[in-house]
Order: C-alpha cells, then structure tokens, then sequence
C-alpha cells in the first residue's frame, strides 16, 4: 500500500492534519503515517508538511527532530504539500525574526503591514488575519491551471491564520492568490512542491479536496 507522511517535527495541528488526510485517503489505497521518525518520512512516496507558531521554532525543531535531511529528500524526490507555516518554510527567508528558511522556492516571508487601511465593510485590517476568505486559482505564460486544484472552483474560500505571507520571486511559483489588504500568494508550486497559506484541513469540502487532489498527483 502506497504511504503518505505528515511530518511531526513537533510543530503543527498534526491531529487535525493528520485526520483530513485520512479521511480522504480512506478510498484511495493509500496509508497516512503520522511520520514521528526520518524513517517513516524516507519510506513514504509522498509527504504533508505542516506548520504553526514562529518560523524560528519551527526551523529550529525541524533540525532539532532530525527531520531536516528527510524533508529536503522529500523536497528533491517525491510529491510534497506545504501547509500554512509548511509553505512560508520552503523560501528562502522570513522577517519573522529574521530566519533564514528551506530555501526550495525563491522568494521571502514578509509581515502584513494593514495600519490603518479599511475593508469595504467600513472595520479596519486586522493582523493576523483569521477567517475565510477567496482565493483565486492563477497560471502564468499561458500555463495551465495547477492540477492540485482539480475540480475545485476558481474563488472558493478557504480558511487563514496568519500575520505573514510568501513573496514568491518568480511570479510562475505563485499558482494561487487573494487579498487581504493587498494581492498575495495563497499558494505555490515548483516541480513535485505544492503548498497554502491557508488551512485545507479547516477550509470543508474544498480544503478535503486539495488533500484528495494531492494523493493522486503525479508530477
């Protein structure tokens, strides 16, 4: 049976994760190991790596778990998703604390800068942001759409929390955006990488469906 990892480097909602991944992983053939070892990362044909907290923790404690060299030859050899704080690790570098990242796709984690701005209903920006909100699919250069969202359609919402977001360098990385404030990247891609910003796990049928999606993604 083909096996699927979320990583356990001691940062993340591994439970809930872990849980979404199953569930949808329940028709597909394929094992969800929640991954406490290199090992168990090394053994899966594809690998789920959350995030939650500060990018210093999670950098540390994904050298700290001796996860680090697993999750680059995952990066380098097999399907990978990035979740939240997963995606912002996989830059280049954060202004959160200044922490220099994974560095698998170009590009830097910077901090909403909202002060003062207002939203249509009159309220102002908060930071983190934290709720639902639209994301729209994007391709560049007359690319295709990014098979991960399937069948998902273009707009849908999807759940965020979070005071940092990912400036991709190469706009061809950024296959999903919306706003907040300002246009951002919800989602990137590069390769056998594809990662959120937003929360699949907490986002209902549409969040399932990028799970689901990624189970049967063949880069």
């Amino acid at each position: 049976m083909k096996k699927v990892a979320v990583v356990d480097y001691g940062m993340g909602n591994l439970r809930s994760v872990t849980q979404a991944v199953m569930h949808v992983a329940a028709d597909a053939g394929v094992d969800v190991v929640w991954a406490r070892t290199a090992q168990e990362v090394m053994d899966a044909e594809r690998v789920v790596l959350p995030g939650q907290g500060a990018m210093r923790d999670c950098m540390r404690e994904l050298h700290d778990s001796g996860m680090f060299d697993a999750v680059m030859h995952a990066a380098a050899h097999k399907p990978l998703m990035g979740v939240c704080v997963g995606m912002q690790m996989l830059l280049d570098h954060s202004d959160e604390q200044s922490t220099a990242s994974l560095g698998l796709i170009p590009g830097k984690v910077v901090k909403f800068e909202l002060a003062g701005q207002i939203q249509p209903d009159g309220s102002r920006f908060k930071v983190p942001q934290m709720g639902w909100n639209q994301v729209w699919q994007t391709s560049h250069a007359g690319a295709p759409r990014h098979p991960v969202w399937g069948e998902v359609p273009d707009g849908s919402y999807f759940y965020f929390v979070h005071s940092y977001y990912a400036q991709p360098s190469d706009a061809r990385h950024s296959v999903g955006e919306t706003d907040y404030g300002q246009r951002f990247s919800a989602a990137i891609a590069r390769d056998n990488i594809f990662a959120t910003q937003f929360h699949p796990e907490k986002s209902a049928e549409h969040g399932l469906a990028l799970y689901r999606n990624f189970l049967h993604w063949n880069p």
